[in-house]
């Protein structure tokens, strides 16, 4: 079994498209007004339009049960966390060591908590 897709529910898909694209740098398969696919290997993450934008306050501190956080991978972490900063993209965590892996925390534009970590180099 592998992960085919994930879906991320947005307020505004414009926007959404956005950042996962032109600031994120994920690769476009196809938008839509209410459905549009990013290119992200093995498997597709997908923005859907959300019937109504839920506010995130009650939950800014902790993660509510149904709730989810996609995880993406980059070479480098530091030249990225260095662009989500020229993008003011809200930091969660700088890049730092967590469980054996450099992680760092972003919010998307509906605050969605995004984990960006660093391949590790095998040697």
């Amino acid at each position: 079994m592998k992960l085919n897709y994930a879906i991320v529910f947005v307020s505004d898909m414009e926007l959404s498209i956005t950042f996962y694209r032109d600031v994120l740098g994920l690769s476009m398969k196809f938008s839509s007004s209410h459905w549009s696919e990013f290119l992200t290997g093995d498997a597709t993450l997908a923005l859907h339009l959300a019937d109504s934008h839920a506010s995130r306050s009650e939950t800014k501190d902790r993660e509510a049960a149904g709730s989810s956080r996609p995880g993406l991978q980059v070479q480098d972490l530091d030249s990225f966390h260095d662009r989500m900063m020229m993008h003011h993209v809200e930091c969660l965590q700088v890049p730092s060591e967590s469980f054996g892996s450099r992680i760092a925390k972003y919010a998307d534009p509906d605050g969605l908590v995004i984990s960006v970590s660093e391949a590790r180099s095998d040697s």
